[in-house]
């Protein structure tokens, strides 16, 4: 039933005039508002006004099931309800609705009327504040947002104003996990519209969810999470069941794709609030700029009228008056006379063919600017084989270089299906196109257009009545000037935009898969490294760091200049003399002849009684470090070319703290990066650090500004802050001292306390020293005659100093906001905080699971599985837990092997430098990596933790290939991979 209306709103929404339906949106009058929600069903619709009477309605008039006054009782019930028991979430400042998430059910009616008499409405300030987790005293007020209670399922539609409403609803969780086995929410059509600040005759949500093929109610989720400024690590930890447990690539994609549908909004409102203060504005192109969907429609529609432009040959034509006689033509053909219209002496009307012409092209313009001529068009294209074909350009050769032409030769003859061709190759083609070596375009077979014809002249624009062969021929010949010169180049322009969107999406999307699998690279803790940036003539700089990372020596050897013996005595002398056992040598300049070098010595025991080993890492980004501000804060008093030395070695010692502190672009682990948009390219590599760095996590008292700003909620101004205060003020005792920072809010807190960690052995030492001391000083001021009262008195004034005491559950990954349920968990299985990452721990965790199961635990705590889940991970992983010992380590060598000595057949090992969506280059020691084709990874060859973290193969993974192929000319190298090691 509840979607019965919303036909009835899309079929009578014709019915309303031009004039009405422009004065409608020019005015925002708050009638024509009225007028359509009486379309919808009651019970989806917020009326502020009507708000009271909501409130003083009496139970009784409950009785009526399907009357409105019905609906609206339940909602106030719900919400209601929902206030006392969990934690809301405001709505975004400036918005009127909620998320309407579900339809009530008519059981909870009689069940629920006695809180009718109860106030619903709760300040926003202390809903915040719960929030926060402040109020630790309630259990469901501090647990339900960590639980991701799903809005969209059980509650009711968006009624409340934004003091009332609440996002997260107990009721919900019900239903999510009982009613429906596979955890997904109760639906219901048009249950999941969400207010949006530019609207448009198309539905956000359900166009995201089509878009990104993810559920609806999801959607609606992600956009009210999004629109209140959730982090995605913070939605992918803990709102898990609100986002039905998609991960951060997902959350990424859904973003991007809102914020480009946003876009389209926004410049659809600018366009149409600049043809009104043009005069330009009718009712009909008011409509058709409200059903653009892509920026490619709203150009094809508004082009016509942007300022400059000529006029089409429609605009034309109706300045000469002959618009009357194009709709006559459709409506009344019987009374048409065409040569009533020839005016001798006006150019364009001057012969009954310039007049057929007039109206011919007005008729064309019609055509393809409407909505259902359009849709039935790319319709029939996505049943029909559209290809999109390239060739070499005629006057390619005579400015291109010959070796540019070369890398292009796949593309001269090329034609593929638009559904099948690869992303790598529409990347390539665009950047052939662009060098201007290569033609494209896009083949739409003629039975596309005679079908098209057909259908326009049959079936869409038949005349209502008996027409003149005449007439009808200039039907026929209007709907194939439309298709020829107005759809079809816009067909085109929409299969090479998507084309080429899709790709560069992809292309993005596969660095950032690159990049956090380098970021997570699993750190090489307790070892004092060797780096070596290597050089012909100005030598290869050495830089030797403790296992804390303190830079222990620096010096330059000048290997490949005839002096490597003599240089190898003094390499020998500062290895043995800082016990240093592991080299790690740069990819860059002289990286071949280096490691032979290394490699020759190690074959001879030349560093005895070291047992030396080396690794080869990616040095790119390192240069620019060096001379960054950030590398002279750093290291002051060092030369730039031994900053590069240092920030090497530091690249195996700890990944992510040295990979951060340089422009992602700069990392070089991507595919095309510099021909797609730099914009999107950026914000989605930002997004992958700040997800890596946030699931890692940062111990605050120990980290360094550069690492603190990538945590989820925090900036470089937040970061600086907990600095300085943290230098004012000592360490951090606990995650509510962050409170304290200047400029770190509410919000803020909420998104980063989850992910900043604390040493709890360092801070019990800091405190009882700190306690020890204040005794101290409080005593000598006292004097030695102070009697023992007077010394309780003392210690009384410094229980305020200390009211700050560690908290055990700051070292896990349980949010702030969790902390009651853990502790009540922590009681149901007999456990103690101070045991957290201990053997004991685990087994009385997993006595109490293996009895009652996680789902009736979860259920005895009223809480979810997902963050009853969460709040066991947190209690038994060990101490300092870091998710990169799943993530492999640099690969360590002890002898090389020569391009001339790989066969056809050779097994090796090897690590993975790169992946693109053709294929894996693997670095197997010869100087240049070979390729695994895309064809060669198969599912059966990657092992169960890959599968699990569907990750597939990135850069840092150990692999074991062998040699398929090998061109000696070309130094490629063809691989088969074996397995993943």
């Amino acid at each position: 039933m509840s979607s019965l209306p919303r036909r009835v709103k899309s079929e009578a929404k014709p019915l309303i005039s031009e004039d009405d339906e422009l004065s409608s949106f020019l005015n925002l009058s708050s009638e024509s508002e009225e007028e359509e929600e009486e379309w919808e069903p009651k019970s989806k619709i917020a009326k502020r006004p009507r708000l009271p009477k909501q409130n003083e309605s009496r139970p009784k008039r409950v009785a009526v099931p399907q009357s409105t006054v019905a609906r609206k009782r339940v909602k106030k019930i719900a919400i209601k309800e929902e206030l006392d028991v969990s934690l809301p979430i405001a709505p975004a400042e400036g918005s009127k609705d909620g998320v309407p998430l579900s339809k009530p059910k008519e059981e909870d009616v009689g069940t629920n009327l006695k809180i009718l008499n109860k106030k619903p409405e709760v300040p926003k300030k202390v809903q915040l504040n719960s929030f926060q987790g402040k109020n630790l005293n309630s259990l469901e007020s501090d647990e339900k947002p960590s639980t991701s209670v799903l809005v969209v399922g059980k509650q009711v539609k968006h009624e409340q104003s934004e003091e009332d409403f609440t996002f997260d609803e107990p009721p919900f969780k019900r239903i999510k996990s009982t009613t429906c086995l596979e955890g997904k929410p109760v639906k219901h059509a048009g249950g999941n519209k969400v207010k949006e600040e530019f609207e448009m005759n198309w539905d956000m949500v359900q166009v995201l969810s089509e878009r990104t093929s993810v559920e609806p109610w999801v959607c609606a989720n992600l956009i009210r999470l999004f629109q209140e400024e959730n982090t995605i690590p913070f939605i992918a930890r803990y709102r898990k069941e609100l986002i039905n447990n998609l991960e951060a690539d997902a959350l990424r994609e859904i973003q991007q794709t809102l914020e480009e549908l946003r876009t389209v909004a926004k410049k659809t409102h600018a366009m149409i609030q600049k043809l009104k203060k043009e005069g330009k504005l009718s009712g009909g192109l008011l409509t058709a700029l409200l059903n653009c969907r892509t920026l490619e429609e709203l150009d094809h529609v508004s082009a016509p009228y942007k300022t400059g432009s000529k006029g089409t040959k429609a605009q034309r034509a109706k300045q000469l008056g002959l618009e009357p006689a194009a709709l006559s033509l459709l409506q009344n053909p019987m009374e048409l006379n065409l040569f009533s219209y020839v005016r001798p002496n006006i150019k364009g009307l001057s012969t009954i063919q310039e007049v057929e012409a007039g109206v011919q092209h007005i008729l064309a313009d019609m055509f393809a600017k409407d909505k259902d001529t359009l849709d039935f068009i790319r319709k029939l294209c996505q049943q029909r084989y559209i290809c999109i074909q390239s060739a070499l350009a005629k006057a390619s050769s005579k400015n291109i270089n010959e070796k540019d032409i070369d890398k292009f030769q796949l593309y001269h003859e090329f034609s593929c299906n638009i559904k099948n061709i690869q992303h790598h190759q529409i990347l390539a083609i665009n950047r052939g196109e662009n060098l201007k070596i290569l033609t494209v375009k896009v083949n739409v077979p003629d039975g596309v257009k005679n079908e098209f014809c057909w259908w326009c002249v049959n079936e869409r624009w038949r005349p209502k009545h008996f027409v003149k062969p005449e007439l009808m021929r200039i039907l026929q010949n209007s709907v194939e000037d439309a298709y020829k010169r107005l759809i079809y180049p816009l067909l085109c322009r929409e299969f090479r935009s998507k084309l080429t969107s899709d790709a560069e999406k992809e292309s993005v999307m596969m660095f950032g898969r690159n990049l956090r699998q380098l970021l997570l690279t699993s750190p090489v803790r307790g070892r004092t490294l060797m780096g070596v940036d290597p050089g012909y003539k100005h030598g290869c700089k050495l830089a030797i760091i403790s296992p804390t990372s303190q830079i222990l020596h620096t010096d330059v050897v000048y290997l490949h200049s005839g002096q490597g013996f003599r240089e190898a005595e003094k390499i020998k002398r500062h290895l043995l003399q800082y016990n240093c056992s592991t080299v790690v040598i740069g990819n860059g300049t002289a990286c071949r002849e280096t490691e032979a070098y290394f490699a020759d010595l190690i074959m001879k025991k030349y560093f005895a009684p070291l047992d030396v080993v080396y690794c080869i890492v990616s040095e790119a980004g390192a240069s620019i470090y060096s001379v960054s501000p950030e590398a002279s804060k750093e290291m002051p008093d060092l030369d730039p070319n031994l900053r590069s030395a240092v920030s090497i070695a530091r690249r195996v010692q700890d990944p992510l703290a040295e990979l951060v502190k340089i422009e992602p672009k700069h990392i070089g682990v991507g595919m095309y990066q510099h021909d797609v948009s730099q914009t999107l390219l950026k914000a989605t590599l930002d997004s992958v650090v700040e997800e890596c760095v946030s699931f890692v996590g940062v111990d605050i008292n120990i980290c360094s500004e550069i690492l603190l700003r990538h945590i989820a909620g925090l900036n470089a101004n937040r970061a600086k802050n907990i600095i300085e205060w943290r230098e004012k003020n000592g360490p951090f005792i606990n995650r509510e001292q962050l409170k304290e920072v200047k400029g770190l809010g509410p919000k803020s807190f909420q998104q980063c306390a989850g992910f900043i960690r604390f040493n709890q052995e360092y801070i019990k030492t800091f405190c009882s020293k700190k306690i020890e001391l204040e005794s101290h000083v409080l005593l000598n001021k006292a004097g030695a005659q102070v009697t023992k009262k007077k010394q309780g008195k003392k210690k009384s004034k410094l229980t305020p100093g200390a009211s700050q005491q560690p908290n055990p559950l700051d070292q896990t990954c349980i949010h702030p906001e969790s902390y009651n349920t853990a502790m009540r968990f922590l009681s149901f299985i007999g456990g103690n905080p101070n045991d957290i990452g201990k053997p004991d721990m685990q087994q009385k965790v997993n006595a109490v699971i293996q009895k009652e199961g996680l789902e009736g635990v979860a259920k005895r705590l009223n809480t979810t599985v997902h963050t009853l889940q969460l709040i066991i991970d947190g209690l038994t992983q060990p101490e300092g837990f870091d998710i990169r010992t799943d993530f492999d380590k640099p690969d360590f060598k002890r002898s090389i092997v020569c391009f001339e000595d790989l066969s056809v057949g050779t097994v090796l090992t090897g690590k993975v430098e790169n992946a693109t969506p053709f294929g894996v280059f693997v670095d197997i020691g010869v100087g240049k990596a070979g390729l695994i084709p895309v064809r060669n990874i198969t599912e059966a060859k990657l092992s169960k933790v890959k599968k699990r973290r569907s990750l597939g193969l990135g850069p840092g993974e150990r692999v074991e290939v062998k040699v398929v192929n090998i061109d000696i000319p070309r130094l490629r190298i063809t691989l088969d991979l074996i397995r993943v090691l």
